[in-house]
């Protein structure tokens, strides 16, 4: 009796009898390598679908790169404001998208900069004149007082006034460029961007510049942007210097605060080559 009673606690307590186990695990593997086998064909689908989908977004025009996408051109016009062709414009420089926190960034920096911080103002201490008391403590009715130089009295110092300070601020030259892009793509997208070619042969005097201008329609502030290094552009400056509203820059020293402080951008041909030249250097 007592064998027959430890027997049914085992198997009570060991769960499934040796011979279910044995017949339950054939069963597991089998559905094991079902779940397997499904997974597989699962994945092959799916790889297979990836690569349909990257076929097709090779064969699109969009994929193909900056060669399928279409070229930035602008027409070049002479001193009488008639078309004489047109010239490619790069897009890294001329096709950048909108962005409005850049540009204001670089404003706010640019400015910053042009802040000498040299203003200065005396306190009591460094102000000349004599501090000695003017008059006793006690005894005249009026208000107390020490020395005449006190930031009270006339001519005296200047109390929390400004001192010497470096108002200058940094900012990557990666991010300066690309605010620069940025500004002269807007100029692009707006239509404020002229090109001249010829204007190196113009005759330095002012009213030719002005008749070119018109013929232009260019009313405003003006960005003139000459290429640097060439020895035949002071007929250029003399004729436009008289102008008002007109600033004459050469093409390595913009920025973007002028950029966009002037209404109309007027490139010289040759510029454009210097400006590829500088800023898109390696």
């Amino acid at each position: 009796m007592p064998a027959k009673k430890v027997a049914v606690k085992k198997s009570a307590r060991g769960g499934r009898s040796p011979h279910v186990a044995s017949a339950a695990r054939p069963a597991s593997k089998k559905a094991l390598d079902a779940r397997r086998s499904s997974l597989s064909v699962r994945r092959t689908s799916v790889a297979k679908s990836k690569t349909k989908s990257v076929r097709k977004s090779a064969s699109s025009p969009l994929a193909s790169g900056r060669s399928s996408a279409p070229k930035l051109s602008a027409s070049v016009y002479d001193l009488k404001g008639k078309a004489i062709g047109r010239v490619t414009l790069p897009s890294e420089v001329f096709g950048v998208e909108e962005n409005p926190h850049l540009l204001a960034q670089a404003v706010r920096v640019y400015l910053a900069n042009q802040r000498q911080g040299t203003v200065s103002t005396k306190t009591r201490g460094e102000v000349q004149g004599s501090t000695r008391k003017i008059y006793r403590q006690k005894g005249t009715g009026r208000a107390r007082h020490g020395g005449i130089r006190a930031p009270i009295f006339v001519h005296g110092g200047i109390v929390f006034g400004p001192k010497p300070r470096e108002f200058s601020l940094s900012m990557p030259q990666k991010m300066r460029r690309l605010a620069l892009f940025t500004a002269l793509s807007g100029k692009v997208k707006d239509g404020e961007l002229k090109i001249l070619g010829g204007l190196e042969k113009i005759q330095p005097k002012t009213k030719f510049m002005a008749k070119a201008f018109k013929a232009l329609d260019i009313n405003g502030k003006t960005l003139l942007v000459t290429p640097s290094g060439s020895k035949n552009l002071e007929n250029v400056f003399k004729a436009a210097r008289n102008i008002e509203g007109i600033k004459i820059m050469t093409a390595d020293t913009l920025n973007t605060y002028d950029v966009l402080d002037n209404t109309a951008l007027v490139l010289m041909k040759e510029s454009i080559d210097t400006i590829k030249k500088h800023f898109l250097k390696v």
